[in-house]
């Protein structure tokens, strides 16, 4: 039965990306646009998606690769539900963003770059995000907060752990 549950899976799969390399009209250098679309579903790139991807547009691996791994915005490994993105520019810095970081760190029990093993959360740190008015800053799937100290930290990871599981009733 597992395994034909898994059989069912990949043929989903398979399906889902040839409906996406069919809407960009299987056309190659629509390859960052099809990749958005397959890691808005799965939250990662999978290598056996990749391949296919590389097979169905006619290009070869290792560009259809290059792409995956140029671009900050794409991962090759699982990512949590929520991201979250801790600025550690200058102004967030200088305003308490390193302590923000370590405090995220040990309530989530991970480290910069990781994502918790219930695929929960991944967190990770960046330079800027343009709101250094309102640092330290965190952004959580999109959502500015500012002015975040480690103290509110607690409140702010409950709100997104009670919205998934509100989502899975």
């Amino acid at each position: 039965m597992d395994q034909m549950h898994t059989i069912n899976e990949v043929k989903q799969a398979t399906e889902f990306v040839t409906r996406i390399i069919s809407a960009y009209s299987a056309r190659p250098e629509s390859l960052i646009s099809i990749l958005q679309d397959i890691q808005t579903q799965y939250r990662y790139l999978p290598e056996d998606i990749l391949r296919q991807v590389a097979t169905e547009l006619g290009l070869p691996l290792i560009q259809v690769y290059g792409v995956a791994t140029f671009f900050r915005a794409f991962s090759l490994t699982p990512r949590g539900k929520h991201s979250i993105s801790v600025c550690l520019g200058t102004a967030c810095h200088v305003r308490g963003g390193r302590s923000v970081m370590e405090e995220m760190e040990r309530q989530l029990g991970i480290k910069n770059g990781e994502t918790t093993p219930d695929m929960l959360f991944t967190l990770e740190s960046v330079n800027c995000l343009g709101a250094c008015a309102l640092g330290p800053v965190v952004v959580i799937d999109g959502s500015y907060h500012g002015k975040v100290s480690s103290g509110k930290i607690k409140k702010l990871l409950a709100e997104y752990s009670k919205e998934t599981s509100r989502s899975k009733k």
